[in-house]
């Protein structure tokens, strides 16, 4: 096991009343098998916001997909997509 930071902002922060915590996962986790452990852990509402095809993700500020495999200590930011006009 390893731990990494997770933190939310904006909407999602809101939504999942939580700003960011540790949370321990398995060496060799991916972006997607923490936010499948986060709903699972957590809840449906965690899976479903979190799951949506529009959220945002970064490991120590570099933005990455699904498949980004993380490595003890890791930062995972999870965001809304950036709107503007």
């Amino acid at each position: 096991m390893m731990k990494i930071k997770i933190v939310l902002f904006a909407s999602l922060r809101e939504t999942l009343d939580s700003d960011g915590f540790d949370f321990e996962v398995a060496v060799g986790s991916t972006v997607a098998s923490v936010v499948g452990a986060l709903g699972a852990g957590r809840g449906e509402m965690w899976a479903r916001v979190l799951g949506e095809d529009n959220v945002l993700t970064a490991v120590n500020h570099t933005m990455v997909n699904a498949p980004q495999v993380l490595a003890a200590g890791d930062e995972l930011a999870f965001f809304p997509p950036v709107t503007g006009g």
